[in-house]
């Protein structure tokens, strides 16, 4: 089972969600308030098992409403996805992924861990 961990920063606070095996699959911005952070969980917990995902590295891809994942390449050819929720807010953001397989699997990942995903503060 997943955990979202919950880190002060220089700046705020932020999360990182967590696979069972201790990868980072997720991360959130930097908070200004602990409380702010946990809103942003909550967040997450409640748009990924339902979020559509658009993948806009095909052309001529299909605009989903929020909440969604969506699926990006980034300057360096890298795929990434960003949850973003009903008001159009990033909630949740990946790290880079060398192949497409690898990115849908962490958003696969998302859905699965978030919603019932134990939240530890460090």
């Amino acid at each position: 089972m997943g955990k979202f961990v919950i880190k002060k920063t220089n700046t705020g606070v932020k999360f990182d969600l967590k696979a069972s095996n201790g990868e980072v699959i997720a991360t959130s911005e930097v908070y200004s308030s602990l409380d702010a952070c946990k809103n942003g969980i909550a967040s997450v917990q409640k748009n990924a098992p339902v979020a559509a995902v658009e993948n806009q590295t095909v052309e001529g891809y299909a605009t989903e409403k929020n909440p969604k994942f969506e699926i990006y390449q980034d300057k360096a050819g890298e795929y990434r996805f960003r949850l973003t929720a009903t008001n159009g807010q990033t909630i949740a953001a990946s790290e880079g992924y060398k192949a497409m397989a690898g990115c849908q699997n962490g958003v696969e990942s998302v859905k699965k861990n978030a919603p019932d995903a134990e939240i530890v503060e460090e």
